[in-house]
């Protein structure tokens, strides 16, 4: 039976390695066979196909018939797209059930003490670097904001705006719930305007016409992105992460001069 490499690569997303895709379809073009004829079908040595079939009904892809010779029955596809989801959903629950767990634990409590501890020891001007990724970026952007203490402010594009509302909208709500001032700059247009004035509920908007794109954090902890959004593709995105209260602040400072001069959102007429 040949079977094309792509399709089979494609059977990864079930969670199958490459003789176990090769002896499941060998096996559903049968309906039911040995290992020694399923072997010889899909081109897998002799020698390994008992340890995969195994894997293959432990994984609930296929049944072994009780009798001899030892005969394999296929289960269907759709059952298995079942199994498998209601696998993935199940070892879901649990890390996240252990992950909860965690919070609370001393384990996590230890390890908190001992990056403290570490950062202590570590020059401002060696907490520094680089992250790639948009959605990194806004990774650690809003591990930033869930920091705040006073002030978070935020300088982004039309298009940034749209994407910070729906990756930081919830990390900037518990932050003004904390009392943290949130005050974020953008150009504002037809076509963000609305979600410009959903973000207006915890933060002060403005519109600006300056491209800029940052995100400083009680004017110590700044990141920045060196790249016009509309000019690179999400992945190959970058910025520069620095905790110095001399940089930052001076970007805050930078900030809050041209923050007076800004219109809010209700001025806009787009």
């Amino acid at each position: 039976m040949i079977v094309q490499k792509d399709f089979l690569s494609k059977l990864k997303d079930f969670g199958l390695n490459s003789y176990e895709s090769k002896l499941w379809t060998a096996l559903l073009s049968r309906g039911i066979s040995t290992a020694g004829e399923l072997s010889d079908i899909a081109n897998v040595p002799r020698s390994r196909s008992y340890d995969v079939l195994e894997s293959l009904e432990k994984k609930g892809f296929i049944i072994m018939k009780l009798g001899k010779p030892i005969k394999y029955i296929a289960v269907p596809p759709e059952e298995v797209v079942e199994r498998v989801k209601k696998k993935i959903t199940d070892d879901s629950e649990s890390q996240v059930r252990m992950l909860e767990e965690l919070k609370d634990s001393e384990v996590l409590s230890e390890l908190n003490s001992l990056h403290a501890q570490g950062v202590d020891l570590v020059e401002p001007s060696e907490l520094t670097g680089s992250v790639k990724g948009r959605n990194n970026l806004y990774n650690h952007i809003e591990n930033m904001v869930k920091g705040a203490e006073k002030s978070i402010i935020i300088m982004t594009t039309s298009q940034g705006l749209l994407r910070k509302s729906d990756a930081l909208k919830g990390a900037l709500k518990n932050a003004k719930d904390k009392g943290v001032k949130i005050k974020i700059a953008a150009p504002i247009s037809k076509e963000n305007k609305k979600t410009a004035k959903e973000l207006s509920r915890f933060a002060e908007v403005k519109h600006t016409e300056k491209k800029a794109r940052f995100c400083v954090v009680d004017g110590k902890e700044l990141t920045f992105m060196l790249l016009d959004d509309k000019d690179v593709h999400s992945s190959y995105d970058a910025g520069v992460w620095v905790t110095t209260s001399f940089y930052a602040s001076a970007m805050q400072q930078l900030f809050e001069s041209e923050w007076s001069k800004l219109k809010s959102v209700d001025q806009i007429k787009v």
